[in-house]
């Protein structure tokens, strides 16, 4: 069945999301490597993503770990050089999709703050999806069903029907437990090729 709607996920699709890189550039990787082992990031990060208050949930933390408080707060005060660069070519395809007339959502694990306050003003192109699916106003996350569950129902297309790339094996996962079609995405090229063999871009309109 040809796709009738494309989703994407957001980190490592349109934008890299690579905090260990941005922190061993500042502290160094040892370092860095100390600090992840100590405090579980990315169990905070997930809180944010579940509907928490970004600041009171990294505030929260750094005082739960009094020697990593200035590396901790430093996820806070400068998140927005986590989340970059922006990943051109995927864009690209966001827009030749929806030049077509393809209904295009996003699907992400994002904060309410950190999607609505911080990246979305940095990043314009986040505004151009036909739907725009936040776990952080969802409070729920993938790979929880519910997520999806919400997506379905919100969007009225049969599971089939949606065809759906993100960069993390689980979440790819629960989608094709769905019926969803999926696309584990490693870079911009094979996406690309993937919209070309379903039918939604010619290879022009992929470059």
């Amino acid at each position: 069945m040809q796709p009738q709607a494309v989703i994407f996920d957001i980190g490592n699709v349109l934008i890299e999301w690579q905090p260990e890189r941005f922190f061993d550039r500042e502290i160094g990787e040892a370092r860095r490597r100390a600090l992840f082992a100590a405090v579980d990031l990315h169990a905070m990060n997930d809180a944010v993503d579940r509907g928490g208050n970004f600041t009171e949930v990294v505030f929260a933390t750094a005082e739960q770990y009094p020697d990593w408080h200035d590396e901790i707060h430093m996820w806070h005060d400068r998140w927005i050089e986590m989340a970059a660069p922006e990943i051109p070519h995927s864009i690209r395809l966001l827009r030749a999709l929806r030049a077509k007339g393809t209904p295009v959502f996003a699907l992400t694990n994002f904060g309410v703050q950190t999607f609505d306050d911080i990246a979305a003003p940095h990043y314009p192109f986040l505004s151009e999806f036909d739907r725009t699916y936040v776990s952080g106003h969802m409070k729920t996350i993938k790979p929880e069903p519910e997520i999806y569950a919400m997506l379905e129902a919100d969007c009225g297309i049969a599971p089939e029907a949606l065809i759906f790339t993100d960069d993390r094996q689980d979440n790819i996962d629960m989608a094709t437990q769905r019926g969803w079609q999926t696309h584990l995405f490693t870079g911009p090229q094979g996406w690309a090729d993937r919209l070309v063999g379903a039918g939604l871009l010619t290879e022009e309109d992929a470059q």
